[in-house]
This record gives C-alpha cells, structure tokens and sequence, in this order.
C-alpha cells in the first residue's frame, strides 16, 4: 500500500520488451535504500515488482494487463517517473490510501496559472469518473490530490509549488496523458450496494 507521497524523481534509463511484457530499468537514488528485489515499488503510480538491482538503479516489469491501462508502455530513456516506496506499518500515513492499482488514464486538458499553483483540468473515461467526487481523493501518476471541481468529461485538481518542483507535474502540458488511480474505498461501496438494486 502507498500513500501518494513521492519519495523523489527517478527516471527511465532503458526499456525492452519481454516474453510476457515490458521491463523497465529505473534510475534513482532514495528509492533505493534497502530495496531488495521482490520488493514492491511504485513507479508512475503504478505498483512494480523490483526484479533485479543494480548500481544507482532498479528493474521492474509491466505485463500487458498494466500497459494497457497504464502510461508504462510509451515511457522510454531519459523520461522523468514519480517513485514512492510501500507504507511501512510504523511509517506516518499522509496522503490517501493508495494501492498502485491504476484504473486509467486522463488527458490533461488545461493548465492555468494561479499564483505560484497551477490549476489542472483533466478529461477521464465516465465508467471511471463516476468515483471521482469534489473534496474526494486521486492518485495521478502517483499523487495524492484532492479534488477541486467537477464537470461531465472529467475533474480539476490544483498543484501546490511543492508539488510541481518534487514531481513530474511541473513539466506537464496540455494533452499529456497521466495515470489515474480512484478511491478505493468508492468502488467498494458500489460493490457492496450491487445486490439492493
């Protein structure tokens, strides 16, 4: 489980396609103190399996269920990645649950300025945004946000200075795609309720 607090920018030093998916090679520095392959790692909000490691970076692989609902298949080298290690059970919990299960992705579709923050609207599928509720929590590409509006093609969230310098969003532009990740808890709540209707 994750938190959607990023650890630091790490960022693709190659890509190769595999038998059974896509392996990814990730350079960082933090992410790497005392991870051992087997280790779980969220990377673009997505949660990896650390399969190899080596000096200054790590390896993990994506099969074709999370390239398909993820962003992971069109990262190559030199592309910038939020990384957040798990929760530990001592750990502080800031941020939401977050469990690196990706739903889908948004498009970003405007950025505007306000102050030193940025408002950010993003377009997103109706089968996955009927979870998305004003004040409610998301995770895109890994980040804790909370939701500031809400319209009938998707969501706005606003991103504070911080996190715009300690991750990938300050250099997101309009078009761009993010992974999306929806409160876990609304899509249990709709799968408790199925049986009254």
């Amino acid at each position: 489980m994750f938190t959607g607090i990023i650890g630091e920018v790490g960022a693709v030093r190659s890509t190769s396609d595999t038998g059974s998916g896509r392996r990814l090679s990730i350079q960082a520095s933090d992410t790497l103190d005392a991870l051992a392959v087997g280790n779980s790692v969220a990377v673009a909000g997505v949660c990896l399996t650390v399969v190899a490691l080596g000096p200054g970076h790590f390896d993990v692989e994506a099969v074709p269920e999370t390239l398909e609902r993820s962003t992971l298949g069109e990262l190559g080298a030199g592309d910038a990645v939020n990384l957040e290690r798990p929760l530990v059970a001592s750990g502080r919990f800031d941020g939401h649950v977050v469990q690196g299960h990706v739903d889908s992705v948004a498009i970003v579709r405007s950025l505007e300025g306000e102050g030193e923050s940025t408002r950010m609207w993003l377009d997103l599928a109706p089968q996955h945004l009927r979870y998305v509720i004003e004040k409610g929590s998301v995770a895109l590409d890994g980040v804790s946000l909370t939701v500031s509006g809400l319209d009938d093609h998707g969501f706005e969230v606003v991103l504070i200075p911080h996190t715009l310098q300690a991750t990938t969003f300050g250099a997101l532009a309009v078009g761009d795609r993010v992974n999306v990740e929806v409160d876990v808890l609304a899509k249990y709540i709709e799968r408790l309720l199925e049986p009254r209707r």
